[in-house]
């Protein structure tokens, strides 16, 4: 037999999703997160999935075709301010780019006159400018002083940069001075990592190409070294495989082209999460649903709308833009280790510092005597100390008690259940504004889709979430604690290109348009083919970035190839027109009168892989499943604990329907049915908590008992 392995190295725990390779699922496992080396949680992970299949480390590693992974390797390296020494060249007279930014308050801040923006990744002493210049229309006004800048590549190399990242103005125009330096540069300095802005980001607006090139090559030393232990020590396993890395847009690639471009793997995990909440939402007839991931350290929320996994084009990592298609999610510090506090006005505050996986929850007993979200949710009833992990580690309610006791209940002057209570409350409420804000901000309104619910810690809150936002479906796979992991499995190989293409679309040069989405196409057909995808499963999504005159923000809108045909000129104004029906979706109004401008042409190419089953399919008999005991459990309603029903998931046959409030225990994750709501195994294998004012009848027909 041979298999194919998804990975996911949380901030806490280590995800893996064994399947057969071109079959189904097998199984799923959960390994303590190694934070000072991640490469050794992933390899204790395989070993344990060796041991479950029955076979030897060296039988199991032989007989593995595929690994995908996602990794926070680069996230980490951002938020921890560890990546290489960086140094900048630019164009002679803006060496403060990176450190002025946009000249504004981003608009989170706009009104906040303390804020203060992250230093930047480069020190000013390592950010030299070059004599010569592009104007705006691509024209040579200076020639590139290549004396002055071999002397800068020098004087970066002796104050000890590992890595330089290369952006001149308008190069996204004309690259050709960037390409002359990338000459000089590998002359002069062969053993640096090089990341060169018209590579990593050809288009418009200095500050967010500069920033994503800075940040790509801030991270190229430190991914480079990671891909290349990684590989080595599964190879030293009896690993032969392919090793395929999971990126931010949702798709995947080999570990090569990760390594010229480590930026595109800042959100590498999360961006699988929504990938596979669509691949169980569809088998239930529904293309659009909020997609929501509670882990360790962080809360992710999502959109999947029309059957596609929404992409953003610019985003943050610790406040420093990167400006790469990113699958679009929203993170906040909600998570099972966030710890609860009082704040200096005696309010309780939960996160977003978290006690990660060490020393983790006070439960844990691994030193850690903060209360966390964990400790409130033993506290409450919801979790059973005994089988956390399907009862592979046992935690100490006792050690949960005394926490919220001392850090929480007695600075507030109130018992320990009502602490627990209000952290269960406040991390809800956090977690309820992440999930609308996703929604709302792109003009849609969460009661009209599904939930689909991720993280270990996610099915025990996604209840009392959905009721605060009266979202009358939730959906909670059997893999909701694996669920990234298992989006690796489904994804496709995907790569992003953009050009830089300003322009009226009245006076649109058709031509010249239509020659750089076939230059990109042509780029992405070459890496795509190198990746083994037959042409037959490779497609192209054409967009571009479309604003009204005098605009500062753009929308991105996907059209066919074929509008943009210098054969057929009539097609162009189908750009238009859904450039207007989509502002008229996110800011309520539209100007269809108003000629409209074109900013940025983007391609994806996309590889289809042969589908892999996530369906967790029950064999036990419909019949009616017996709950295997009771539990006290907090009730929002009652205030107070009431013993309810505890069902064990394997027991429960497809259509039962179990009214709330219940607990459904699984061996990775625990099921919090509030009184609001009742809960039902569907045949794909997911659970459906339907709200229990909600009309069957508006179920999707493939929803339905």
């Amino acid at each position: 037999m041979s298999y194919t392995v998804g990975i996911d190295v949380g901030g806490t725990f280590t995800d893996l999703v064994l399947t057969e390779t071109g079959g189904g699922y097998r199984r799923q496992h959960k390994t303590p997160s190694v934070p000072a080396d991640p490469a050794e949680g992933i390899l204790t992970g395989l070993r344990d999935l060796a041991e479950l299949e029955g076979l030897s480390h060296a039988e199991f590693f032989a007989g593995i075709d595929l690994i995908v992974h996602g990794t926070t390797v680069a996230t980490n390296a951002v938020l921890t301010g560890a990546g290489a020494p960086t140094g900048i060249l630019t164009t002679e007279g803006v060496r403060d780019i990176l450190e002025m930014r946009r000249g504004i308050r981003s608009r989170e801040h706009l009104y906040d006159n303390k804020y203060s923006a992250p230093p930047p990744l480069v020190p000013r002493d390592r950010r030299l400018g070059v004599p010569g210049r592009i104007d705006v229309s691509g024209e040579v006004v200076a020639e590139l002083d290549e004396d002055a800048l071999r002397a800068a590549v020098r004087s970066l190399v002796d104050s000890g940069v590992q890595a330089l990242a290369v952006c001149f103005m308008h190069s996204y125009k004309n690259p050709a001075h960037e390409r002359r330096a990338r000459e000089v540069i590998e002359e002069v300095a062969p053993d640096l990592f090089l990341s060169v802005s018209s590579e990593v980001l050809p288009q418009v607006r200095l500050y967010p190409r500069v920033s994503t090139t800075v940040m790509n090559a801030y991270l190229g030393p430190i991914v480079e070294r990671y891909m290349a232990e990684i590989i080595s020590r599964l190879a030293d396993n009896g690993f032969a495989g392919t090793l395929m890395v999971m990126q931010s847009n949702g798709g995947i690639t080999q570990p090569a082209n990760v390594a010229h471009l480590p930026a595109t793997i800042t959100m590498s995990g999360p961006a699988a999460g929504p990938v596979a909440a669509h691949e169980f939402v569809r088998r239930q007839g529904w293309e659009n649903c909020t997609v929501v991931d509670m882990g360790g350290t962080s809360f992710d929320a999502s959109l999947v709308l029309g059957g596609e996994v929404q992409i953003t084009r610019e985003g943050e990592i610790n406040r420093h833009v990167i400006a790469l298609p990113t699958t679009h999610v929203h993170t906040i510090g909600s998570g099972g280790g966030s710890i609860a506090w009082i704040d200096q006005g005696d309010l309780l505050q939960v996160g977003p510092r978290s006690a990660g996986a060490v020393p983790g929850p006070a439960a844990y007993d691994q030193g850690g005597t903060e209360p966390t979200v964990t400790d409130a949710n033993i506290v409450l009833g919801y979790l059973d100390p005994d089988y956390f992990l399907g009862g592979r580690k046992k935690l100490r309610a006792d050690l949960s008690e005394a926490a919220l006791r001392s850090r929480v209940a007695e600075p507030l002057g109130i018992d320990v259940l009502e602490a627990a209570a209000g952290v269960y409350e406040l991390v809800n409420l956090q977690m309820g504004a992440g999930t609308k804000n996703v929604s709302v901000e792109r003009g849609f309104d969460p009661r009209e889709f599904p939930m689909v619910v991720a993280g270990g810690a996610g099915p025990i809150h996604a209840g009392m979430i959905a009721h605060e936002l009266e979202i009358p479906v939730v959906i909670i796979p059997r893999l909701s604690s694996v669920l990234c992991a298992s989006g690796m499995l489904v994804a496709d190989l995907r790569h992003d290109f953009v050009r830089g293409f300003a322009g009226r679309l009245s006076e649109l040069d058709l031509a010249h348009a239509a020659g750089l989405v076939d230059e990109m196409v042509r780029e992405g057909g070459a890496l795509l083919a190198d990746e083994g995808v037959a042409e037959a499963d490779r497609k192209y999504v054409v967009s571009a970035d479309v604003r009204y005159p005098g605009q500062h923000h753009e929308v991105t809108v996907n059209f066919d190839v074929e509008d943009i045909d210098p054969a057929r000129p009539e097609r162009i104004s189908r750009v238009a027109e859904l450039f207007h029906a989509s502002h008229e979706q996110l800011y309520g109004f539209a100007q269809p009168q108003e000629d409209v401008e074109l900013m940025s042409l983007r391609v994806a190419a996309v590889g289809a892989r042969g589908g892999i089953s996530l369906d967790l399919v029950s064999d036990v008999p419909a019949e009616a499943a017996q709950p295997k005991g009771t539990r006290a459990a907090y009730l929002h309603s009652e205030q107070r604990k009431v013993e309810i029903p505890v069902y064990e998931g394997s027991s429960l046959g497809p259509a039962q329907r179990i009214a709330g409030p219940v607990i459904v225990e699984e061996p990775t994750t625990t099921i919090f049915v509030p009184e609001y709501f009742d809960i039902e195994l569907h045949p794909s294998g997911s659970y459906l908590m339907i709200a229990k004012d909600f009309d069957r009848e508006n179920l999707p027909q493939e929803g339905r008992a």
